[in-house]
This record gives C-alpha cells, structure tokens and sequence, in this order.
C-alpha cells in the first residue's frame, strides 16, 4: 500500500521489548532520514504492519515470552512487500538458516555496529523499492494495450479497430499523427496482436543519428569495417529477426540511406557495414512520422518507391484536441498509475482540474498530457489535483488573431491555424524553460523533432 506520508523517504519499522534498544535504532537511523516507528510487543508490531505502509522491518528474535519468528507468517499475510531483518544476540547458524527459511531477508546477531545497521536497512530498502518498480513495470506493460489505447472517440477507435485487423496479416503499416499522439503505444499494440507477439520488438529512433550512425545502428557492421570496430555486432534488423522492427520519425531517415532501406523491405536482404556478404531477416516493417510523407516524396525529401512500400497500410491517429473525450479518462488513468509508481497521496482529479484539462489546448498530445500529469503527482502533497498543480496556461498556445483570445473559443471558433497554434504554444515553453532538453520534455517530443521544428518556425 502507498504511503501517504514522506511518499520519498525510507519507513522503518522496529519491534523490540526493550526500549533503550529502540531508542539507539532511532538515533542510528532518523539522521539519515529514515521515519522510524517503534513497537514493544508483537501485537502492536503487527496491527501497524497491517495497517500502515514500511518498506523494512527490524524484528528481534525474542520478544517478552514470544518468539519474533512467530510474527513472520502475519506480516508477511499483511505487508506481503515488507522486507524483515531480524535482530539476536544468538549466534547460532542453525537458528539464523531457519530464520532464513521463514523468509526473513537478514540477519543481524548482536551486538552489531551502527555502520552495519545502516548498511542492512540500506540494502534491504533499496531490494524493496527495487521490487516495487518492477511490479508498477509489470502492471504497465500489460495494461498499454487496454489502457493507453481505449477511446470513446470515433475516429481513434477506428484506427484501433484497423489496427486489429492488420495486425494478423504480416503487411507493413505506416502510422501517422502528430508527436505525442501515441504512436509508439499503438506499434507495440499491432506487434503484441500479430503472430510475432512472442518475438522481439525492436525500435529504431531515426533522428536520433547520422547516416552513417544509422546505418550502423541498422544493419550492424563487420569487424575492422572502421576505426573503433574491435568485434563485429549485429545491428537492429537481426535483433528483430521474427519479429517487428518499428522505425519511429520514418519522416527523418536519411535520403541517402533510403536505397538500402528499400532494398531491404523489398528483398529481406541487407549487408552490414564492411561485409560484402547479404543476409537475410524475416521482419515485420511499422513506421511512424508526423510528417506529410506523401508530400515529401512529391518534392523529392523522401524516395517515392519507399513511401509506396511503407504506406501499404496506414493509420491516422487523431490529436488530443480532435479525441476532447478522452483527455479526462486518460488523465485518470496517469493520475493512478503515477501515484502507484512514486507512492504519491494524489488520487483524483478535482472538477477544476479536470476544466482546465478540457480548456487547454495540448499541442503536445497524449504524451504532454502524461508529462503534465506525472508531475503533478510527484508535486501534489494531498490526496486530490487541483487546477494549480497543473502547470498549464490554457491561454499560451491558443492566440487568436487579437491575440488574446482563450484556448476554448479558439478551440471551437477556429480563429487560427494549426501552425499558428503550435508555433505559439513552442515559443512560450521555450520561454518558460531552461534548456531546450526541459522545453522537449514539457511538450512531449524529442529534441531533435523541437530543433527542427525552432529552425522550421524560425523562433531561436
């Protein structure tokens, strides 16, 4: 169970009968930051496990007339997480085998120094937390499909319903929507319903890198082939041998590097660099972009060839701003998760917060509003968000042709264009932020999808 107080720090429990021996755990402990709860008898050690949240127990093995070991089967039934080290003056290693048996993490035999103190709870909290992420991880990573991607607007449930009935077919799909919009989410959707779900997914990042890094991180390179090359590697290509290889921002793969792109996609044959021998991998092709390929391969900035062979199936995803119904049920859905992974008191939306959602205009998408949310979370000291935790100017990027017009009669009136809107939402966070990798951040795209998109808007 999360806590609701010190959501950051370490939370201790100690049960002892003897209270000078609580009061040194307190000393050694608490300047360290520790809150530290201490318990003289077993019942009142086990009614606050049950009851409120620690991540390590410091439990002595003999306890008035009882045994500390017999407290181990209840804690471990109500704070299943709760890590357990047990405190005794007996050296016996019979005795410290059945504590382990028990399921006891440690064991300390008295007496013991401070620095060894530290040390276990230390290692002992740190396995806890570490335990933790993995299972926020775990929850994440089985509910994307149902969660990120349940809808009530039309045109996004359409895409999905698209997005099922492709995923069985083996054809390449190009997906298209601006930034944030859940690409991403929705390749890794379409490779967990194909026939390769039990494969690897592996993405590559186009803007990322050069040409020639590229075509390294692609199709990997023979030993020798350049300076640096000690062992030849296997690029992405092989990794996603029988499964799917995403290839996110198509739009900024090198023109230069698209011959053996095509190549590839049409031949499931490639070369890695500085081997002259072809090999082969069976992989399934989902690109994404938020740029106008089809216009690009009109002006000569992408192969038209390629373009046909990536756009056998494509998918539009919607904007947060054409999809209002869901920005309330998806903020939720952060709120839960955000608070579950950091421990945080947050846990609902205030009607307030919840307008200001609405009102705002998030040219950022999808992915500026989880950004928007999880720090809020992280933030907020009570149990409900409010509209101040947002950090969102409804006004900032809905200028209109006066320029002081609001979000939501922009919104509806449609007083200024899409690139009017995006310009000026970019122009005030890069304002209010520090450096341009924070600027990204806030509006939930790369830095190099905003560096071009500065140098595309002119703004420094």
């Amino acid at each position: 169970m999360p806590s609701t107080e010190h959501p950051n720090k370490v939370r201790v429990l100690a049960v002892d009968d003897d209270a000078d021996i609580l009061d040194t755990y307190r000393a050694i402990l608490e300047p360290r930051g520790i809150v530290f709860t201490a318990a003289e008898t077993l019942d009142e050690g086990l009614r606050l496990a049950a009851t409120r949240p620690f991540d390590v127990c410091l439990l002595d093995r003999n306890i008035g007339h009882d045994l500390g070991t017999d407290a181990v089967p209840g804690i471990k039934e109500h704070a299943p997480g709760l890590r357990i080290i047990m405190a005794t003056a007996n050296r016996d290693t019979e005795a410290a085998m059945e504590a382990l048996r028990l399921g006891i993490h440690d064991y300390l035999v008295k007496p013991f120094s401070p620095e060894q103190l530290r040390i276990a709870v230390a290692r002992q909290a740190e396995a806890r937390q570490l335990s933790t992420r993995v299972e926020v991880l775990e929850q994440q990573v089985a509910s994307t499909p149902s969660d990120d991607l349940d809808s009530e607007s039309p045109a996004m449930r359409e895409a999905i319903a698209v997005a099922r009935r492709v995923a069985g077919t083996g054809a390449n799909v190009l997906i298209l929507g601006e930034s944030g919009t859940g690409k991403n989410v929705m390749a890794r959707a379409i490779h967990r319903w194909s026939q390769r779900a039990d494969a690897n997914f592996v993405t590559v990042n186009c803007p990322s890198l050069n040409a020639d890094l590229l075509e390294n991180e692609l199709f990997g390179h023979r030993k020798g082939a350049f300076s640096g090359a000690i062992d030849s590697t296997d690029g992405r290509v092989a990794q996603a041998d029988g499964g799917s290889l995403f290839m996110d921002e198509i739009g900024e793969f090198p023109l230069s590097l698209q011959p053996k792109l095509l190549r590839f996609i049409q031949d499931k044959e490639y070369e890695r660099v500085g081997d002259p021998v072809s090999r082969q991998a069976d992989v399934r092709l989902i690109a994404a972009t938020n740029r106008d390929l089809k216009r690009m391969s009109e002006g000569g900035e992408f192969r038209q060839d390629l373009y046909y062979r990536l756009d056998v199936v494509s998918l539009v995803l919607p904007s947060l701003r054409d999809r209002r119904e869901d920005i309330v049920p998806l903020a939720r859905g952060f709120v839960q998760r955000f608070a579950g992974e950091y421990g945080c008191p947050a846990r609902s939306l205030s009607d307030a917060a919840e307008r200001a959602l609405l009102a705002y205009p998030w040219p950022g998408n999808v992915r500026e509003l989880q950004n928007v949310i999880e720090r809020a979370v992280i933030l907020c000291a009570d149990e409900k968000l409010d509209a101040g935790h947002m950090n969102i100017d409804a006004s900032s990027g809905m200028p209109a042709a006066d320029g002081n017009a609001t979000a939501t009669s922009a919104a509806v009136g449609g007083e200024v264009s899409l690139e009017q809107l995006e310009r000026a939402h970019i122009e005030a966070v890069l304002a209010r932020c520090a450096t341009l990798d924070a600027a990204a951040q806030t509006l939930g795209i790369d830095a190099s999808t905003l560096y071009r998109k500065r140098k595309s808007y002119g703004l420094s």
